[in-house]
């Protein structure tokens, strides 16, 4: 029996690099209800393929089935299921904050760097901050954030990920 438990999976595909091949992979997640958590892509070493890494909420067997539909695609050459492997992922986060004081700065920037993060752009009264971690480690230092400044803007790409070499965890 398929557990019904949902929970976050990810996927890889490499696809075809063509024109609508991302819109067909996003209409096949909302043609059939699935909800798209996270969607990144980018060519690879070859410039005719991209590698994509899709992040969705799902039980088991609706996870089978995606799989299966995206193997299906005339444009998809292979499907990687992350789910039982060892992965390197990573998002970027930047957050803008604004009407910042001298003191909220110096805790600004104490912040970047607790969370190996930098200042990558300043003026009198605001940072922008980039953070390239783990979305588990961008959604604290958000939430940090967002409860000591009011003036904050937050912008996250997708995460993206490749199979560990080591036996190294997410």
């Amino acid at each position: 029996m398929a557990d019904k438990s949902m929970k976050k999976r990810w996927i890889s595909l490499y696809v075809e690099n063509q024109v609508g091949v991302l819109s067909k992979i996003s209409g096949l997640f909302s043609g059939k209800s699935y909800n798209l958590d996270s969607l990144t892509v980018g060519t690879t070493e070859d410039p005719t393929v991209s590698r994509m890494t899709i992040a969705t909420v799902s039980d088991d067997e609706t996870f089978e089935q995606i799989k299966k539909q995206l193997n299906r695609m005339v444009e998809v050459i292979k499907v990687i299921d992350f789910t039982d492997i060892f992965v390197r992922m990573k998002e970027i986060l930047y957050i803008k904050v604004r009407k910042c004081t001298l003191d909220q700065k110096v805790e600004l920037h104490q912040i970047a760097e607790t969370f190996k993060g930098k200042v990558i752009d300043c003026d009198r009264d605001s940072l922008l901050l980039e953070f390239v971690q783990t979305g588990t480690k961008n959604d604290a230092v958000v939430k940090l954030i967002k409860e000591e400044f009011k003036s904050i803007e937050v912008v996250r790409g997708g995460s993206v990920g490749i199979e560990s070499i080591s036996m190294m965890e997410r």
